[in-house]
């Protein structure tokens, strides 16, 4: 068993190992993260994990931008969303663009051990006291647009946030050492497959997945 841990606290961190650990056995192999750049190459080196849990906001992680672009590249990975934030709404956009449960920073280890069972077992889970309220809410991001960021290719996911930066294709192609037509390319496919007329538009749309003021 293989889970990262990817979270800008140390004590959380250390906090969660523990309990992981205690859940999971001591033949687990729990690797650390304290920001969403040390998350890519343990994925690489560790292709096989398990489970990754993803604070809600860490650095390099914007919102949900870390989640959409953990489940672009790595779709057969489930992940697990972790955070002080326990509005509905938030939860509801979590479980709407992919994650497999969603949990709080307070959860006794009894709830974190439900959580992680269920969704080790292919179920999503969230906590059952504000079941009720995700369900009624209406996330931030419709299904549809949801649908169409899975359909992007890791790169052209990559494409978009820079786009969304304010990137030209010119600057775009030297961070990502490829030729210019290769993203004129790129930005085409994004244009079509998120159904919107101009590189604006797409920007705006990925904001969306930015919530910089949760923890």
């Amino acid at each position: 068993m293989i889970a990262i841990i990817a979270d800008d606290h140390p004590l959380f961190r250390v906090a969660l190992s523990q309990a992981c650990a205690a859940i999971l056995g001591s033949d687990a192999l729990l690797l650390q993260a304290q920001t969403m750049q040390q998350v890519w190459p343990l994925l690489r080196q560790h292709p096989d994990t398990h489970l990754i849990f993803l604070d809600l906001k860490m650095p390099g992680s914007e919102g949900f931008t870390g989640l959409t672009a953990l489940r672009t590249e790595y779709p057969d990975v489930p992940v697990v969303m972790v955070s002080a934030e326990e509005d509905p709404v938030i939860i509801k956009q979590a479980l709407t663009l992919g994650a497999g449960a969603y949990i709080p920073k307070s959860a006794p280890l009894d709830v974190l051990s439900e959580a992680i069972n269920a969704v080790l077992n292919g179920d999503s889970w969230i906590p059952a006291e504000l079941s009720d309220d995700v369900k009624n809410a209406r996330p931030l991001i419709d299904n549809d647009f949801a649908q169409r960021l899975e359909q992007l290719t890791p790169q052209q996911f990559r494409v978009l946030k820079m786009i969304a930066d304010g990137l030209l294709n010119k600057q775009i192609a030297y961070e990502m050492q490829v030729q210019e037509t290769t993203i004129k390319q790129h930005v085409s496919a994004i244009l079509r497959k998120l159904n919107v007329n101009n590189r604006t538009l797409a920007g705006i749309l990925f904001d969306k997945l930015r919530l910089p003021e949760q923890g």
